[in-house]
């Protein structure tokens, strides 16, 4: 059970609300100098020249891009989540091709009223494949589970460990 705020709960379950959920998306890469910082939602002008909306949170920008993100159902054994993003910018394809390695991504959920609150954060996912067209970008992720790892990590067996026996 994740634990929320109440201004977030009743948002969320009330049936007409001003309130806005927000997913905040954070990319780092060991070969980008910033992490690409994107939101679901033009919270407020960041810039005016050039013109760019996005959320302010706890002193980081968010550039808005419209984004679907599906995020992982509670409970899954082998998390995994999926984001599209519209290819408005061709500066994110060209990302995309020069890396060698996968990126993490992490999901972080606020409020459009209180964007330095984060009310639901996802664990960072590694990206597990790419697929882009001229329209969107798919990023499928994943959550490396240590519920898959086996446990313990080694067989106590007389060879092994033979003062054990």
């Amino acid at each position: 059970m994740r634990s929320v705020s109440d201004a977030f709960r009743q948002a969320l379950y009330a049936q007409e609300s001003d309130e806005v959920a927000v997913c905040l998306i954070t990319v780092t890469h060991p070969e980008l100098a910033d992490p690409i910082r994107l939101s679901t939602d033009p919270t407020t002008r960041l810039s005016t020249d050039p013109l760019l909306y996005g959320t302010r949170s706890r002193g980081d920008d968010y550039s808005f891009v419209p984004i679907n993100v599906m995020i992982p159902e509670e409970g899954e054994e082998a998390p995994a989540a999926a984001l599209e993003i519209d290819n408005t910018d061709l500066g994110l394809i060209t990302v995309i091709r020069s890396v060698t390695q996968a990126a993490s991504v992490k999901i972080e959920i606020v409020l459009a009223s209180d964007p330095d609150t984060v009310e639901i954060e996802y664990p960072a996912m590694t990206v597990s494949h790419v697929d882009y067209d001229a329209q969107t970008i798919r990023f499928s992720l994943a959550i490396d589970s240590l519920a898959t790892e086996p446990f313990p990590g080694t067989a106590y067996i007389p060879s092994m460990f033979p003062s054990l026996f």
